[in-house]
Parts: structure tokens; C-alpha cells; sequence
């Protein structure tokens, strides 16, 4: 017994290393994603610079007063053209890389030290860096476009409005499937010391309302409604054209119209 902690604790100790080394890896590996994703704004800057003979030198003179308006003007369309699209290759960046590094893995448990929840934990730090422009671009084709790089299956005619589709490897969505904004659909949970990976299925023509909340491993069949803030416990199973609501989210509403006692 015994020697058994004593392998324990060295296994444990050798997690923990690895882990912190790979975190620190992680640090100047991202500043390289963020400057190449900025790349291409810095061109955009100068690009609209030189097509309106803007000189940037200008804005380093100290009588700024001596400056044409127009010059501001063009500076300022400058600026927020390369932040655009900075944000948008950032996004498409991140999507691409999350998705070729987030684990393929069976619904299941697994052990919370490991190197499965550090290959999952990678995934959500780039979902997370992506996050800081991600909310400015849903609803649109360029979000479905992350979302599906990381892994979402979309059918046709989906809208997601919000930046907190976790998970996205493990979402399925069905065609016609809206999601409110802010609401957090999560497909997977720690708890007794264990990663729990489990899929979320929404149905053709679900409604999944504003600020609500999807555990992991729900399944919300057809037409099924879920309520603006309802939170919709793990595992749950909505069936077809139901209507839930609340926290934690119980049926309402039942596909015949009718309402449970």
C-alpha cells in the first residue's frame, strides 16, 4: 500500500510538471498566434494610408493643430478597418487551430490529471483568445464559420447569436436552430476528480432563448422551445415541440399545447 501512494505521488508530481511546462510553452506560442492573426490588419493600416496619401510620420509632429482634418479622418478609418480585421483573423485563426487540437474523444469520464484534459484544456484556450472578438461578429457567416472550423456540425439555415457555444467539437446542431444571445450551451463538466465529456444534440428547428443555459448531455428534440435564462440541468432530454422553462428548467408547455400538472 505503501509503495502504491508513493507511485501515486510521483505520477502526480510528473502531471504536474509537464503541465506547467506546457503552460509556459503556451504563453509566447499565443503571442505568435496574435501577431501573425495581426498581420494582415497591419497591411490593411498602411494599405488605406497610401491609397489616401496619409503620411504617418505626420502624427508625430508636436503642432498637431498644423494637421489637415481630413488626415484624422483617414487615420481614424485607418485604425478601425486593421482592427476589423485583425479581430475577424484572429477568429478564423483560432477556429482553425482549436479544431486541430481538440481531443476526438468518446462521451465518457476521464481523469481530470491527464494528458486528455490538457489536449482539451489547449482547445479551450484558443475558443477563449477568440472570445475577444467573437462576440462582435454572431450572428454571422463568419461566426458559423468558427464554429464549424472548431468542430460545431451546423445544419442548414442555423443562427447562433452567442460567443458561448463551449465545446464546439462535441455541439450538434440541426438545420434551422437558433440560439439567443449570451446563452452557454457547455459539453462537458469535472466533478469527483474526473473530465466528463458529454455531447449536446439540439433538434431541427429548436429555439434555445436568451441567456439560457445547456448542460452537458442534453438533447433537445424538434421545435422544442427553451426559455430566455431557463437552465436546463445535465442530461436532460427535451422531447419534440416541448416548451421549458425555469431554473432548473422543467416542461411548460407540452407539443399538444397541452400543460402538465
Amino acid at each position: 500500500m505503501t509503495a502504491l501512494r508513493v507511485n501515486i505521488g510521483d505520477t502526480m508530481k510528473s502531471f504536474r510538471i509537464v503541465q506547467n511546462v506546457l503552460t509556459a510553452s503556451l504563453i509566447p506560442f499565443l503571442a505568435i498566434i496574435v501577431g501573425v492573426a495581426a498581420t494582415p490588419g497591419v497591411y490593411v493600416f498602411y494599405k488605406i494610408l497610401e491609397l489616401t496619401s496619409t503620411d504617418p510620420s505626420l502624427f508625430m509632429m508636436l503642432d498637431l493643430d498644423s494637421i489637415a482634418v481630413e488626415k484624422f479622418v483617414f487615420m481614424g478609418i485607418a485604425t478601425g478597418m486593421a482592427m476589423m480585421t485583425w479581430g475577424i483573423s484572429l477568429v478564423i485563426i483560432c477556429g482553425t487551430i482549436g479544431g486541430l487540437f481538440r481531443p476526438r474523444l468518446d462521451p465518457g469520464r476521464y481523469p481530470l490529471q491527464s494528458f486528455v484534459t490538457i489536449q482539451w484544456a489547449w482547445s479551450m484556450v484558443f475558443h477563449r483568445i477568440a472570445l475577444f472578438f467573437l462576440p462582435f461578429i454572431v450572428p454571422s457567416f463568419i461566426g458559423n464559420i468558427y464554429y464549424m472550423l472548431s468542430g460545431a456540425k451546423l445544419g442548414q439555415g442555423v443562427q447562433i447569436n452567442t460567443a458561448y457555444l463551449n465545446d464546439a467539437g462535441s455541439v450538434t446542431l440541426g438545420d434551422r436552430v437558433v440560439i439567443g444571445g449570451k446563452a452557454i450551451i457547455n459539453a462537458h463538466l469535472t466533478e469527483s476528480g474526473e473530465l466528463v465529456m458529454a455531447p449536446v444534440v439540439i433538434g431541427n428547428d429548436a429555439l434555445i432563448g436568451m441567456g439560457s443555459v445547456i448542460q452537458p448531455g442534453c438533447i433537445i428534440g424538434e421545435n422544442a422551445v427553451v426559455a430566455s435564462r431557463a437552465v436546463v440541468p445535465k442530461w436532460t432530454n427535451i422531447p419534440d415541440g416541448e416548451v421549458w422553462a425555469g431554473i432548473p428548467a422543467k416542461c411548460i408547455k407540452r407539443a399538444d399545447g397541452t400543460k402538465p400538472e
